[in-house]
């Protein structure tokens, strides 16, 4: 006999009278009235005879333990906010920048001074916790366009050993190829160049890697950093080792080093950097105009500033052993700029001229400032094809997003068909997070089944 099911509160009325029956009747007959309980509560035998035995029926359960909720709805509102114009950063890097840039969201956004209290209170690991809904990971693969140089390839030391710097001027450089599906033809490069001491970063776009375009970028890029350039490392890429490099770094008395071919931990600072500073926002579409150029240097000119000034960054100190398993000690965040602050070498007219602008800069007006030069960046990209975008899942189904494009953000993922032609307005924000990169051709052969 299958059981009746009945809701809750029907089953406790129902058992409240069944357990007057229960009692006032024989024991002789009571099993056939404990056959109807089970049959019409579902409860197993012995829970039934329990539950008819009982004296008293059950109290009904007070409001619920725990620690009672302590960040509400505003200051979770706030913290994505900043969140997501920061870039989404690590929650440490996430809860260093809260004091610089909390007074300007506050002219932004209403947030009450407990709010405010409660934001920079926050952990770390409470800020994971409360963003953990919004977060998603999505992984992607790409090939480079490096090719081997080998003119003056005994000339240029090989650097094997770890980077151990007490002061600025050391610094890796790399290419960042803007080539689209195709690798054909003269297309724009990203130049990036990271101190090791003060994670400060320069970025600049060349149309091309001749010799003597990434050496004049170089150049450029070498007069903007607050501190004399001491030397650089860069991978075996043709458009490094060359004499035109090499005559420009004895000129300079900078030291010239390369990693070891084909080994790309060798240049891990600044492969961090391609991605955090070019290939998040510029993704892989294909930029082969000079007028391309002219828009992307008018970003990484505004991305320089938000990102030296605004974002604080984290350092590794040492790593520590624990069984199986080994532990990253990091030292507190800091903004490139403050490293540089406490740097004696550092040009002190250079450091001064950017503190004042730091103070009367805007973070978020900075922000979307390079929000505007992205989207003309984007109008001027070859027809690329790639996947449609789908609805942002970054901020969670249905909820308004902070109103932020700068990012590669969490989450995402292909969607559904190819689009020829350029890229359409709806998809240029998701393509500039970087989240929908084009597979190229030769990569999806190789990754089809059979």
């Amino acid at each position: 006999m299958g059981a009746t099911r009945v809701g809750p509160q029907a089953r406790a009325e129902y058992l409240a009278r069944m357990r007057e029956r229960y009692r006032g009747t024989p024991k002789a007959k009571r099993g056939a009235l404990l056959d109807e309980v089970v049959a019409v509560t579902g409860y197993h035998r012995k829970a039934a005879i329990r539950w008819l035995n009982r004296r008293t029926p059950p109290q009904r359960r007070g409001p619920r333990r725990g620690r009672p909720v302590r960040y509400g709805p505003g200051v979770v509102r706030a913290l994505r906010t900043l969140w997501a114009a920061a870039g989404y950063p690590w929650s440490v890097r996430l809860r260093a920048l809260i004091p610089l840039w909390l007074p300007w969201l506050q002219q932004r956004q209403r947030v009450s001074a407990r709010e405010a209290a409660l934001l920079q209170q926050m952990s770390a690991r409470q800020m994971d916790r409360v963003l953990a809904p919004f977060k998603r990971t999505l992984k992607k693969r790409q090939y480079g366009g490096t090719k081997p140089g080998t003119l003056l390839k005994q000339h240029i030391a090989v650097k094997t050993d770890r980077w151990h710097v007490a002061g600025p001027g050391f610094a890796e450089i790399d290419l960042v190829a803007h080539s689209g599906e195709r690798a054909d033809g003269e297309f724009a490069y990203t130049l990036n160049l990271t101190d090791i001491h003060t994670t400060w970063v320069e970025s600049g776009a060349v149309l091309g890697k001749s010799q003597v375009r990434v050496c004049a970028q170089l150049d450029a890029l070498r007069r903007q950093l607050p501190f004399a350039l001491a030397g650089i490392d860069s991978d075996n890429g043709s458009e490094f080792i060359n004499a035109h490099l090499v005559r420009y770094c004895a000129a300079h008395q900078i030291q010239f080093t390369r990693g070891r071919p084909y080994k790309k931990d060798d240049n891990a600072h600044i492969e961090q950097k391609n991605w955090t500073h070019v290939r998040k926002l510029l993704g892989y579409l294909r930029y082969d105009t000079p007028e391309a150029v002219a828009a992307m240097n008018a970003v990484y000119a505004d991305l320089r500033l938000l990102q030296n000034l605004f974002l604080p960054t984290v350092k590794l100190v040492r790593k520590e052993r624990v069984g199986a398993k080994v532990r990253r000690v990091y030292d507190a965040p800091q903004t490139p700029l403050a490293r540089v602050r406490a740097c004696r070498a550092a040009h002190r007219l250079k450091v001064a001229a950017l503190v004042a602008l730091q103070r009367r800069l805007d973070p978020f007006a900075l922000r979307a400032r390079i929000d505007a030069g992205l989207e003309r960046v984007f109008g001027l990209a070859r027809g690329s094809r790639g996947p449609a975008s789908p609805p942002d899942a970054s901020l969670g189904r249905g909820a308004p997003g902070p109103g932020p494009s700068l990012r590669s953000g969490p989450g995402g993922g292909p969607g559904a068909g190819p689009t020829a032609g350029a890229p359409r307005p709806e998809d240029l924000s998701d393509r500039r997070r970087g989240r929908l990169t084009p597979v190229t051709r030769l990569m999806a052969r190789r990754l089809a089944p059979g």
